[in-house]
């Protein structure tokens, strides 16, 4: 393989936030950088050198950005495989169009993952609202069904036998599939969780492979709200986590970055959850904890350049600042204390530049570093609660 030297161009088929991290981290290097988005202002718009406007399934945009890039990657996966193939007719695709094809639809990615002997937890596959209620009975009644295609930060989600839906876990499962849209859903059985740590894997063309540590997750709602690197799960289980994301990259020869989301049962097994191809959330505090951030190597592996060292450097912990912080409780705008929260120490603030706030919308998220992933943890969300006041 030939490495993608600095002053290269690299093109990006995404410009929200990951977009735009990547991007600052490729002009770091003294790489050009163009993005293509739906929204001309999108956040990656400010940092690059052209923005390609075109909706997900925009072949000729597509095609455009491939031909001035001299690579192209991603960091959504809600891309059409055209858009990919039309790219790759004038520059390589990292990931490639094979790999996403496999990810963006959860019933092949669990298929995937349950043939090439990945451990699972217990789910069925549902293209019809019976098949969907046989599904839930099959699984015992408590349930998460999840859209098929789509959904991201919560959304395309339902949850059976939580108390969210009413009625018998039969009703519930009808109602379900009516609020998916009564299309193809994935039906996975709850488990006793003790906690949710994910693994980022990087790939370079030419077969390097490295894994970052584990990073520690809680959700709300579905929704990431903090994350921690380090994540603190025991050597033997840090050691089987590892070795899965690396695993499962080597099947997919994979070219760039995976996020592989894992479950810690209470009974000590780890679950694969599922993948995303591409930066993540839960690595967000890589740029503080790491030698080398999630961005810098997700540039280095689709250029194939040697990967950097993933060590951990010091425990950093975010946060994420969802639209909610900008509304006050008559849902009118107002600014968050940044002024208080950056006098938390170690506290750092990241903005995505995104022009409007709405419920739910990640706007940026803080990091905060500590001597320990629970101080790091403690002063980001002291930060945070210091945005509210006023």
């Amino acid at each position: 393989m030939t490495a993608i030297l600095p002053g290269s161009t690299i093109g990006i088929l995404g410009g929200g936030q990951l977009g735009r991290m990547l991007a600052m981290s490729a002009r770091s290097f003294g790489y050009r950088v163009q993005v293509m988005d739906p929204d001309p202002s999108c956040p990656a718009r400010f940092v690059v050198d052209a923005c390609f406007e075109g909706p997900w399934n925009d072949t000729r945009a597509a095609a455009d950005l491939a031909r001035g890039s001299d690579v192209v990657t991603l960091e959504i996966e809600q891309l059409s495989l055209d858009c990919l193939d039309a790219a790759a007719k004038y520059a390589p695709v990292r990931p490639g169009a094979a790999m996403l094809g496999i990810i963006q639809d959860r019933i092949l990615q669990k298929n995937w993952l349950r043939d090439h002997g990945l451990p699972l937890g217990d789910y069925r596959a549902a293209e019809s609202e019976q098949a969907l209620v046989d599904a839930v009975t099959a699984l015992g009644g408590r349930c998460f069904i999840k859209s098929a295609r789509g959904g991201y930060d919560g959304r395309g989600q339902v949850k059976i036998g939580f108390g969210e839906l009413t009625g018998t876990p039969e009703e519930q499962a009808r109602e379900a599939w009516k609020l998916l849209g009564q299309r193809p859903v994935v039906a996975e059985k709850a488990v006793a969780l003790e906690r949710e740590v994910s693994v980022m894997v990087a790939r370079r063309p030419s077969g390097e492979t490295r894994s970052f540590p584990s990073a520690l997750n809680h959700h709300e709602n579905q929704i990431l709200v903090w994350s921690v690197i380090p994540s603190g799960v025991p050597p033997a289980l840090e050691k089987q986590a590892q070795e899965l994301a690396s695993a499962i990259a080597d099947q997919f020869t994979l070219e760039g970055l995976l996020a592989i989301e894992m479950f810690v049962t209470t009974d000590g097994k780890l679950l694969v959850n599922e993948l995303a191809p591409r930066p993540h959330n839960s690595y967000h505090a890589s740029e503080r904890a790491c030698v080398t951030s999630q961005f810098e190597q997700g540039i280095r592996a689709v250029c194939d350049l040697p990967l950097g060292d993933v060590a951990v450097v010091q425990p950093a912990a975010i946060v994420n600042l969802l639209g909610d912080l900008w509304l006050d409780g008559d849902g009118q705008q107002r600014t968050p204390r940044f002024d208080l929260a950056m006098a938390v120490p170690g506290l750092r603030l990241h903005l995505y530049e995104k022009h409007s706030a709405r419920k739910g919308r990640k706007m940026g998220h803080l990091s905060s570093v500590g001597a320990t992933p629970e101080e790091a943890v403690a002063r980001v969300l002291e930060a945070e609660k210091k945005l509210k006041q006023g």
